[in-house]
């Protein structure tokens, strides 16, 4: 009740974030959005009222209607997003990880091509005032600032984004306002019938759905970053955004229609709304937001990868935390692959007109996977099913012809993030099915054969004594169970004497904050076997080290477990006994005959699983108290070995 409660709470704070985290996006698309759809066409009437008409339907059915409205309703725990919202249903069916996946992929692909496209068009505006300065080492070397200054945290700078999409929102609406009032007759465009007869009738009408479409390109980011908003936050903050951005393009619309029969021959509407003395505080505003917009969506990039780790779509990279602020994450691997890929886009498409055709496809794939998976999130709620069947189909069409539409962009630079989002899809999928394959073959026993052998293996005073607390990280969710692993490496891999063996466990829990544990200990008077499942939200910092030894403290407080050194000399000063983690990791075995596609699976899973954090780093465990144990992992043995015994 109380996260329900936070995530409908308004305040001026509230809506101040918002602002400053969650619009860069779509607050940025004036600048380049009517560019894109103009193209080299010869102005006319139709054209401009058409394809306002189309701006402004587009940022209501589907930003404002389906993600505003509708879509900020299926929040997990106060938390959106794609990854949040597949975690709500995938319980219900298998089939839904298709949809997780392609649209967690194109969604960070995304994050490859916002970041230039947004600088990129701020910072060419200052060839209206320098026509012969060079842009791409300004973009890049702006890139290249925001990327470096995520390892140390964006709390402080965060607190002034608020203020500066205020102003560039502002400053969207007020150069908008004094165009209309020019040519008030550009409020035509409200009406639909001008955008039907621009796709019906014009000339190659429809495709230019390809370019409308940018103007409602981060609408995925209101529904991503719920949880640091607040829904009710998100939607105040909308209402005063959508009218300045309309405001804005009603206003390059009015511009235009001073420019019938004229094409735009490079020149940005944008720009050409702004009086000649402020252009140079335009482009810095502009620069500021774009900067702010590419910073939302790095952001985003490193929540959906630590979703997608826990939900077993990622490899276990390092994830660092540099502030305590909610929310506040840092990917050094994703940030760094990121800067590459933005980088390469800039030298590669050079001006953001050029990237305009790589813009757009992806995120529409993204949308499609959402309204697929919010569809069924309605289903399962119980809404009638004519009404859930009509939604689905009726934003599916919409977005259909959007994705129709960009295709036309496939060859002209489209096919870059859709190769990114096929080669991230390709990995989430050998992730999750290689955690399948593991999942089922491997091999568990019941704790309870092995206790007394434990007991004894405790007593042996012959065998040299391991640790006083020896702790086994184990995959085994039931109480009862363990991995047979796990046996082999306490009795036969070397004896391991412990006066207590810990096994912990730990649940990724569809709930995305919760922070749980259940202590299962054997009804032996010597309690020297104790299991820990702890169940934790996908968002929640495994730091297994530090909850491990809160646990033991509460145990303590319980009088439920003595600590205290088992060795005579230690016990008498009271002295805490040494923990020692075991961590077994594995490698594929050369024993295993694989079916040709599970065979790739695995070398591709364990050739990437080489490059990335240890399973001590990732648990938080202190690398001075850990053993790394290598065993294999035989899935399938290799059967009908003709070995033939040859006697002299």
């Amino acid at each position: 009740m109380e996260s329900k409660h936070n995530i409908d709470k308004i305040s001026a704070a509230g809506v101040l974030v918002a602002f400053g985290i969650i619009y860069g996006d779509i607050g940025t698309s004036p600048l380049y959005a009517m560019q894109a759809i103009l193209l080299n066409e010869v102005i006319t009437e139709e054209l401009i009222y058409g394809s306002i008409s189309c701006v402004f339907w587009t940022l209501s059915l589907l930003t404002t209607i389906k993600y505003v409205i509708l879509i900020l309703r299926a929040d997990n725990r106060g938390e959106g997003g794609i990854f949040a919202l597949y975690a709500l249903v995938r319980k219900h069916a298998k089939w839904l990880t298709v949809p997780a996946v392609i649209g967690g992929s194109t969604l960070l692909a995304d994050g490859i091509i916002t970041p230039p496209i947004s600088v990129s068009s701020a910072v060419e505006g200052l060839q209206l005032i320098y026509p012969d300065i060079q842009t791409i080492p300004i973009v890049i070397s702006i890139l290249t600032v925001i990327f470096v200054i995520q390892a140390f945290g964006t709390k402080v700078v965060g607190r002034a984004f608020g203020p500066i999409m205020v102003t560039w929102f502002m400053m969207l609406g007020v150069l908008g306002f004094f165009q209309v009032i020019k040519h008030p007759e550009i409020l035509r465009a409200f009406n639909p019938m001008y955008g039907i007869r621009l796709l019906t009738q014009h000339p190659g009408g429809f495709w230019m759905l390809g370019a409308v479409f940018l103007c409602t390109t981060g609408a995925e980011a209101l529904y991503s970053d719920l949880g640091h908003c607040g829904r009710e936050n998100i939607r105040i903050s909308w209402v005063f955004v959508k009218i300045c951005l309309l405001l804005n393009y009603f206003g390059q619309g009015a511009w235009l229609i001073s420019e019938l029969g004229n094409t735009l021959e490079g020149r940005k509407p944008f720009y050409e709304i702004m009086p000649e003395w402020w252009l140079l505080p335009g482009v810095v505003i502009a620069t500021m937001a774009a900067v702010i917009a590419s910073q939302a969506v790095i952001t985003g990039s490193f929540t959906l990868i630590s979703e997608a780790i826990r939900l077993n779509f990622w490899p276990k990279v390092r994830l660092n935390y540099p502030s305590d602020q909610k929310g506040q994450l840092y990917v050094p691997s994703i940030n760094w692959l990121l800067w590459l890929g933005c980088t390469g886009v800039v030298l590669y498409f050079e001006k953001s007109s050029n990237m305009e055709a790589a813009y757009g496809l992806a995120i529409t794939l993204t949308m499609i996977m959402t309204t697929i998976l919010f569809s069924y999130y309605l289903y399962l709620k119980r809404v009638n099913l004519y009404i859930v069947i009509a939604f689905m189909l009726f934003y599916l069409c919409i977005e259909i012809s959007f994705l129709g539409a960009n295709l036309l962009k496939f060859t002209h630079g489209g096919w870059f993030t859709i190769l990114v989002g096929a080669i991230v899809a390709g990995l989430m999928t050998v992730w999750l099915r290689a955690f399948y394959i593991k999942l089922r073959l491997t091999e568990y026993t019941k704790i309870d054969k092995f206790l007394p052998a434990l007991h004894e293996l405790s007593r042996d005073i012959s065998i040299p004594k391991y640790a006083t607390h020896l702790v086994f990280m184990t995959n085994a969710s039931r109480a009862t169970e363990i991995e047979t692993k796990v046996i082999y490496s306490i009795f036969q891999k070397r004896p391991k004497r412990a006066d207590i063996y810990w096994f912990l466990h730990v649940d990724t829990t569809d709930d995305p904050y919760t922070m749980e544990y259940k202590v299962m200990a054997d009804d032996d008077d010597d309690d020297n076997v104790i299991k820990i499942n702890f169940r934790l939200g996908f968002r929640v910092e495994q730091r297994i080290n530090l909850f491990f030894r809160k646990v033991v403290e509460d145990m303590v407080l319980n009088k439920e477990v003595d600590i205290t050194s088992r060795y005579e000399s230690l016990n008498r000063q009271n002295i805490t006994g040494d923990f020692r983690f075991v961590v077994l990791e594995r490698f594929l075995s050369f024993e295993n005959d694989l079916p040709f596609f599970e065979q790739m699976v695995m070398k591709t899973y364990f050739f990437v699983k080489d490059f990335t954090t240890a399973e001590d780093k990732w648990f938080g465990l202190d690398s001075s108290s850990v053993k790394i144990e290598k065993v294999p992992l035989i899935i399938r043995p290799v059967e009908n070995i003709k070995l033939r015994r040859v006697y002299n």
